[in-house]
């Protein structure tokens, strides 16, 4: 197993480069002026220049990444062109913000569709049904539709939860809970329609197997035959799509961290990639394929545990 995980860090660290590099020459590909922006349209050809040396735009681009990658082996993203804030000191502040929701909503969604998934294959009738209807429905809505609905009514016009703003855990855990219940929700959405009928699929055709017959005559108990056998078999599947979910999840919290004006990586990002903020946009890259590498390959851990037949020796 721990030769196993370490390949896995290994081609991890692979993609991480790989995301890196190919975001830094789009970023320069794009052949936007940043040092004009920074200086304004009114500034002379040599402020500009100027700034241009300052940055290092002026440079080979191969040298350019380089000396940024070395910075970053280092834990220095370096600082953004537009503030000068330093983007260690950014991401650090933003990505409390943005793990709590979409760490809320993965699992929210794992609950919600092992639940769901489980009593439609057992139960089977108007449940199955309407588990089956409510997830193609569920993944065709965009999360930021279940956002704005969400806040309107949740929010704003019951005033049940907070419709914008974000508290942190340590200031206060009831009001940090109650900031992220709606968005948390909102990503949620999609990723548990779809793993809730992955589930929902594989728990009917593990159910119909030999064994599962076999335990039944031994007089297991529905619950043990449900939880322990039906359920650990038919999880595997579940647990692949809502890694797929996952990264979807990430991508979504930038349009549902503008709903409810949460100040996280995603509006971080939005602002970097419209401005041309080349250290900051790379330093939220970096960051978040990261977290997905690292929840990726702890759902692989898992899905390892619960399925013998994987599990590398």
């Amino acid at each position: 197993m721990l030769s196993f995980l370490m390949k896995r860090l290994g081609a991890g660290l692979v993609l991480v480069f790989a995301i890196s590099a190919v975001t830094f020459l789009l970023l320069r590909a794009t052949g936007q002026n940043v040092a004009r922006s920074i200086v304004g349209q009114t500034a002379t050809a040599d402020q500009v220049a100027a700034k241009q040396e300052e940055l290092g735009l002026n440079r080979p681009v191969l040298e350019q990444f380089g000396q940024w990658l070395a910075g970053v082996v280092r834990g220095d993203f370096g600082s953004s062109w537009y503030s000068g804030e330093a983007v260690t000191s950014a991401l650090s502040n933003r990505l409390p913000v943005t793990l709590s929701i979409v760490l809320g909503g993965l699992l929210l969604s794992a609950v919600l569709s092992v639940l769901l998934g489980a009593a439609a294959a057992t139960r089977g009738g108007w449940l199955d049904r309407f588990v089956q209807v409510a997830g193609v429905i569920g993944f065709a809505i965009p999360s930021f539709l279940v956002a704005l609905v969400l806040a309107l009514y949740l929010g704003v016009k019951w005033q049940l939860l907070p419709a914008t703003g974000y508290t942190a855990l340590a200031a206060s855990p009831g009001e940090w809970f109650a900031s992220i219940v709606m968005p948390s929700i909102a990503l949620a959405i999609g990723a548990m329609a779809a793993t809730a009928q992955q589930i929902r699929g594989s728990m009917v055709d593990v159910l119909r197997l030999d064994y599962i017959r076999t335990l039944k005559s031994r007089g297991i108990s529905s619950r043990s035959l449900l939880y322990k056998h039906a359920l650990r078999n038919a999880a595997p599947a579940g647990l692949t799509v809502l890694s797929l979910q996952f990264i979807a999840m990430v991508g979504g919290a930038v349009v549902v961290e503008k709903v409810f004006g949460l100040n996280g990586i995603g509006s971080l990002a939005n602002s970097a990639a419209s401005q041309g903020d080349a250290p900051q946009l790379l330093g939220v890259v970096v960051v978040m394929v990261t977290i997905v590498v690292l929840v990726n390959l702890l759902l692989d851990v898992a899905l390892g545990w619960l399925n013998p037949k994987v599990r590398v020796q």
